[in-house]
């Protein structure tokens, strides 16, 4: 496997949204080569996968999506690709602006797709949770983050060679984020049409304590 570009899609129970979104990619971004993981579904989402993406990756037991990119990205960085781009499989992410995220890279070494959440198709709970978790990434790293829970990404590999996150679930990438913005990388955004279908896996109790826990190990950033 070998291309300039790899789209790593994370997929949980998502057998009937996931070949959607990479036949969608695949429309916007031709060249890309794609790589699906398996988070333990307990449905035929690693069928699908294995018929769809380039390469899959299956975990036996549900590690959570931080576990799933984590390891993606080892394999994209030892395929030698020079960029990378991270879509959630549930469809809530429209992949026909794929070449906007990546065109930003031009300028930029991590590009995030930001939602309209503000929209009344959004849960109140998960708008506010989302709404904590940007306020206090922003107040962290110290420049304006509008959506820092957006899996719609595009980034350079670089970065990943130089980040080092924490955490196996969602919280893994606000740390990303805030660990990549520290080390002096350039964030750039670029909106996205807000698409609430199926339900989201993330719990707003449990992962938005998970991911207040990451940004208090940060806190220090705050004060300076």
């Amino acid at each position: 496997m070998s291309a300039d570009t790899v789209c790593v899609i994370p997929a949980l129970n998502a057998e009937s949204t996931v070949e959607m979104v990479v036949t969608s990619v695949r429309r916007a971004v031709p060249d890309i080569v794609v790589i699906g993981v398996d988070d333990g579904s307990t449905d035929h989402t690693r069928s699908v996968l294995h018929r769809v993406c380039n390469q899959t990756i299956a975990f036996d037991r549900n590690r959570g999506k931080g576990a799933a990119l984590r390891a993606a990205f080892a394999v994209a960085q030892a395929s030698g690709a020079q960029t990378l781009l991270t879509i959630d499989a549930d469809g809530q992410h429209d992949p026909s602006f794929a070449p906007h995220l990546l065109a930003q890279l031009a300028s930029a070494d991590l590009v995030i797709g930001v939602r309209q959440t503000n929209t009344s198709t959004v849960p109140p709970q998960r708008r506010f949770a989302n709404w904590l978790s940007t306020a206090v990434t922003q107040a962290v790293i110290k420049r304006p983050v509008r959506d820092s829970q957006s899996g719609f990404r595009a980034m350079r590999t670089t970065v990943i060679d130089a980040v080092q996150a924490r955490g196996d679930r969602y919280e893994f990438e606000t740390d990303f984020l805030v660990r990549a913005s520290r080390a002096g990388y350039t964030i750039a955004e670029v909106p996205i049409p807000t698409i609430y279908g199926p339900p989201s896996h993330f719990r707003e109790i449990r992962d938005t304590w998970r991911v207040a826990r990451i940004l208090w190990s940060h806190r220090a950033a705050v004060f300076r």
